[in-house]
């Protein structure tokens, strides 16, 4: 036993110990944010407890309490923290997790009107050792401590200070180990706040085992049964761009402690696999795909980790708002899917969905953790609100429901109700992305197989197209060599690795961007303050700024004293203007935001950065955004009123030029909907109802109805839009108009799907919505005059259109008899004999065949019937020269002759054009050829015929 404490304790139990042990501290709790991140452009998702509060270490935000508690969903895949090749191998890696972690804020001015006061390296490693020795009982004889033996290069002290207090706690001044660098001293990135690190580890090995080596040789150097299961940083220092780190004025405590390792052990088992957070999902794979999990090395049960692991972060980032794409976050969510039903297809032999059956289960983990009698634990929804609810550990679940004014509480009502509303979207999601990859990795075993018949004679397949199963069809090398090895086939691994750089390599260089330092210019307090909601112009002044390096030329980020120009957030895009600088102009091409600093794009610095000057806004733009941010207001309340309160929102853009709603919702919708949806937002628009704009405690906010949007952090008080109290009340900090008159009208113009279960509506108003109309008019008017101005349009299109398909018909069934004629002719066609092979050669007159694949079914055809080794065929479709060439196996394999490459070898440069194949079949197209051009070139071909049966 690691640890005294009951063997059957729950997970949530453990959690529960946590947050109730540092709110005897005086933490307050704060709820997870989002697993996925919107403003912070440095990071895809959160992959760390300290993410959420990286603008106090970084000085951007004032923390309003000094002391804080909170459990986070993290997910490391990429980057710096990327363990995504350890997760199923080993048994203690994640990409999904959830850390554990306390925190104290520096000694700031505001600390002075609380009681509590922060705490540093004291206070943290007493905690550290109470809470893992008096609260979960660990033997303290299993537990070793690391502090940060200094690093002389970089002029860094040895932190004897954590030493000195880990000695009045550890027994046995030998469980207290130096590390190096690598291991003790934490930094946030290549620059920024960071500081040396004390790391809590636990010897998990038989006593036998303990009494062969020391735990002391075995710290930090990955054995998977000596384990970090704390660590506790200490922010002290700031690293500049140029490597020189500066002590910060306000020191921090940064904690984290992962509530999977820390389970395995207090539940005493052997592997994170076995505890109450993965069992159940192991279970339900072993059901489904009808193998049992041995908790063994083998390839078979990593691929039982691997799922497991793999469909808890898939829940949570698609629960959280993130779908799966082919581009940034939603690659990741994506790589992760496939990177499971690779390994259940290869390892499990399931060759159907597998991951969206297993969201049931995720959905009775979720509950058994935090709910209790239909609702969530108290404990967990009085928690405070950092991200949108009351939530530690789903902030999303309750969707973007709109709560009863009578309660108070926003979870007494509806919890599990919302929560199998949001598996049975996830499952969608999950079920869609599942049936397409299944459809890709048979096209490319597909693919595979045509390699391995193009290595016949090395039987060893390269690495630049081993690489291309892997970046074309998702492929891991594993599975190419799998396969391969099973007829024979060796892989280029070299090769593959090389390519797989150079691509890497083409990756970084085409996206390299260096930022410089920021420069101070003007000591400000107001750090950036928005001014734009009263005016569009604003005297300022230049309190910082850095240059960025980029391929395509240098740029620059400034930050004004205060500004009017709207940060790019909530979908509405950055304001663009101008800034004066005495005679000088620097236009704004953008502007973003960047923990919390509102961030001006420029392309050029002024000549003189520290005289005041004017910021404009981009007057135009500004308004017909701001039009059409109110619009997606009307747009959402109106959804929700035509189709039903399932309708939220998963994602917006809001330009000067349209709008884009994507929105929850299973089924295309008809053109009654979208008449009706048009029509009620229109009709808001006509009675030219204020827009209501007010400051309110987040509470009451939520108590009077307002939907919140998932991924946003709100503050404590929150911008409430309101436009008709009984239609729409939102929590937004865009711009908007003042009455709903403004936006003039409103047309829906386009409606699609973007996802399983998310439809996307684009939409204008104000003046893109007359330039909509006029465009609209404009057609109209030239496909009246193109008709000659018929008295009904649309009667006399109808009635083209129907004798358009007659004509149709009958060209086809023409062409159909003639191909029937051409196919009874060619069949009894006379081979040649040619160095003892069959051959035929045949024209096809124009236009009988409609396109390629015709020409290659039935050149497959003649060849099979006529039993010809080799078959050619050529005509003309469409005004391009097509060839096909069919060839017997009997002559492929005694000649080991390739179709594909006589194709492009020797045809495709006689029409003047490209083809490929397989080895017994291949065609190639090319430019306009007549019938005596294409007839040549069977002449040619059977020249060459002699030599090809005969080259090697």
């Amino acid at each position: 036993m690691f640890s005294s404490i009951e063997k059957d304790i729950k997970s949530s139990e453990i959690r529960k110990k946590f947050l109730d042990f540092f709110q005897s501290k005086q933490h307050s709790i704060y709820a997870s944010a989002p697993i996925t991140l919107k403003d912070d452009p440095t990071l895809l998702f959160t992959n760390a407890g300290m993410n959420q509060f990286k603008n106090y270490f970084l000085g951007y935000e004032l923390p309003t309490i000094p002391r804080v508690a909170n459990t986070q969903k993290c997910l490391r895949v990429s980057g710096k923290h990327n363990d995504l090749e350890e997760v199923g191998v080993d048994h203690y890696h994640h990409t999904m997790f959830e850390m554990l972690g306390n925190w104290s804020f520096g000694n700031y001015p505001i600390h002075d009107q609380h009681d509590i006061q922060p705490y540093f390296k004291q206070e943290a490693i007493a905690w550290s050792w109470e809470l893992l020795t008096k609260i979960y009982l660990l033997h303290t004889d299993r537990l070793f401590v690391t502090v940060f033996e200094g690093n002389e290069g970089e002029k860094l002290p040895k932190d004897s200070e954590s030493f000195d207090e880990w000695k009045k706690w550890v027994p046995n001044e030998q469980h207290i180990l130096y590390g190096g660098k690598k291991d003790n001293f934490w930094e946030m990135g290549d620059t920024g706040p960071c500081g040396p690190c004390t790391e809590i580890h636990v010897d998990l090995r038989s006593d036998q085992d303990r009494k062969k080596i020391p735990a002391q040789q075995l710290v930090n150097t990955g054995h998977p049964e000596v384990i970090e299961i704390w660590n506790n940083v200490f922010i002290q220092y700031n690293r500049k761009a140029n490597g020189v780190l500066e002590p910060l004025p306000n020191k921090h405590v940064d904690t984290g402690m992962g509530l999977e390792r820390l389970t395995r052990i207090l539940q005493n088992k052997k592997s994170n696999y076995d505890t109450d957070l993965f069992e159940p999902l192991i279970r339900a794979t072993e059901q489904i795909c009808k193998v049992s999990y041995q908790g063994s090395n083998s390839k078979q049960d990593i691929a039982f980790r691997v799922i497991a692991d793999h469909i808890r972060a898939i829940f949570y980032c698609i629960a959280d708002g993130q779908l799966p794409s082919n581009v940034g976050a939603g690659y990741v969510v994506r790589r992760i899917l496939r990177r499971a039903v690779r390994y259940y297809f290869q390892y499990l032999n399931r060759k159907e969905s597998l991951l969206t059956h297993l969201v049931a289960s995720m959905k009775q983990t979720v509950k058994a953790s935090y709910y209790q009698e239909g609702h969530l634990n108290k404990n967990v929804a009085n928690a405070p609100i950092v991200g949108n609810f009351k939530l530690l550990l789903l902030p999303q679940v309750k969707m973007q429901q709109k709560l009863d004014s009578n309660h108070t509480n926003a979870f007494d009502t509806m919890d599990l109700k919302q929560l199998d509303q949001l598996g049975d979207f996830v499952a969608k999601v999950i079920h869609e992305e599942e049936e397409a990859f299944l459809q890709t990795l048979d096209r490319g075993l597909k693919r595979l197989d045509d390699l391995m018949n193009l290595s016949i004679q090395t039987k060893k397949i390269n690495g630049a197209q081993s690489f291309e199963l892997f970046d074309t069809y998702g492929f891991p090398l594993d599975l190419t060599k799998l396969v391969a090895h099973e007829q024979g086939f060796d892989i280029d691994e070299l090769g593959f690795e090389q390519a797989m750089r150079e691509q890497k390599n083409r990756g970084k260089k085409d996206a390299a961007l260096v930022a410089e330092d920021w420069q101070v210019v003007y000591q400000n307090k107001t750090n950036g303050r928005f001014v734009g909601y009263d005016t569009l112009s604003k005297e300022t002044q230049v309190i910082q700024y850095r240059k960025l390096h980029a391929k395509n030329g240098d740029s620059f980020h400034i930050v004004l004293a205060e500004t009017p120009f709207y940060a790019e957030s909530g979908g509405q895009i950055g304001d663009t203007g101008t800034l004066f600088f005495d005679d000088e102009q620097v236009t704004v091409l953008d502007t973003k935001k960047e923990n919390n600093l509102t961030i001006h794009y420029i392309d050029k610095l002024p000549q003189k950065l520290d005289v005041p000057c004017l910021a404009q806004v981009d007057k135009l733009q500004r308004r017909q955004t701001t039009f059409h941010h109110s619009a997606t207001h009307l747009l959402q309340a109106a959804l929700k009123h035509v189709l039903g309160d399932h309708v939220a929102q998963k994602g917006s853009l809001v330009t000067a030029n349209q709008l884009r709603f994507d929105f929850t919702h299973f089924a295309k919708l008809t053109p009654e909907e979208l008449k009706k949806v048009e029509i009620l937002v229109n009709q808001k628009i006509q009675d030219n109802i204020p827009v209501s704009i007010q400051l309110l405690p987040k509470d009451d906010a939520i108590k009077m109805g307002a939907t919140a949007l998932f991924g946003e952090k709100y503050g404590d008080t929150v911008r409430v839009v309101t436009i008709d109290s009984k239609f729409s009340i939102e929590l937004c900090g865009g711009t908007h108009v003042q009455e709903t008159g403004h936006l003039g009208a409103f047309a829906i113009t386009s409606e699609t799907a973007i996802a399983s279960g998310v439809r996307r509506i684009t939409a204008v108003c104000g003046v893109a919505y007359q330039h909509y109309m006029r465009e609209k008019a404009q057609l109209l008017d030239e496909v009246t005059q193109l008709f000659k101005n018929p008295a009904n349009l649309l009667k006399t299109v109808k009635d083209i259109i129907e004798t358009n398909s007659h004509f149709q018909n009958q060209i086809e069934s023409y062409q159909a008899k003639e191909l029937e004629q051409q196919k009874t002719e060619l069949l009894t066609k006379k081979t040649e004999s040619i160095g003892g092979y069959s051959f035929t050669g045949s024209y096809i007159p124009p236009n009988i065949l409609s396109n390629p694949d015709q020409l290659k079914h039935l050149s497959y055809q003649i060849q099979a019937s006529q039993k010809s080794d080799f078959n050619i065929l050529v005509t003309n479709i469409n005004g391009k020269a097509q060839v096909a060439i069919a060839i017997s196996d009997a002559l492929q394999k005694s000649k080991n002759i390739d179709a594909n490459k006589i194709i492009k070898e020797k045809v495709a440069s006689l029409i003047g054009g490209r083809g490929g194949g397989q080895k017994n079949l291949a065609t190639a197209g090319g430019a306009d050829m007549t019938k005596d051009e294409l007839e040549e070139v069977i002449k040619v071909v059977k020249n060459k015929f002699p030599e090809i049966i005969e080259s090697k």
